[in-house]
């Protein structure tokens, strides 16, 4: 059966210079504490919960991963609907302030399979493809 109606705009979320330049000056330094004084400063950027995120992963920190994650994909979520999201419809990975939110997604995933949730990691995995499957391809590949 073909869809006949069309699929919604995409979803771009707005840019935040001053985060952005927080989250770089973190990645200089590569200091976990200065990734999180990011996400003190910045709660609603999802970029910094999936720094802090990724970076708890890599070190086998599920949980804090898992932690990290969701947080960052809840913020992200209300930011998409500020957006106009309305639950469904494109989020693409080429529109850099878009990432943070996918990368959350991503991490909450792998965490989620870690720890055995295999239908949430599942669900996760599935949203990201539904979000952009570029996204998952570019993620897969870090």
């Amino acid at each position: 059966m073909q869809n006949l109606l069309p699929e919604p705009p995409a979803t771009l979320l707005p840019a935040h210079d001053e985060a952005d330049s927080a989250i770089a000056a973190a990645a200089e330094s590569g200091a976990d504490e200065d990734f999180a004084a990011v996400a003190a400063r910045f709660p609603t950027f999802s970029a910094a919960w999936a720094a802090l995120a990724v970076r708890a992963f890599a070190a086998d920190q599920v949980i804090q991963a898992y932690a990290y994650a969701r947080t960052g994909y809840h913020r992200g979520l209300d930011q998409l609907r500020r957006s106009g999201w309305k639950g469904h419809g494109p989020v693409p990975w080429s529109h850099e302030p878009n990432q943070g939110f996918l990368r959350c997604l991503w991490v909450l995933s792998r965490a989620a399979d870690a720890i055995g949730e295999a239908d949430e990691a599942a669900r996760c995995a599935q949203f990201l493809r539904d979000c952009d499957p570029a996204a998952a391809d570019a993620l897969a590949s870090d």
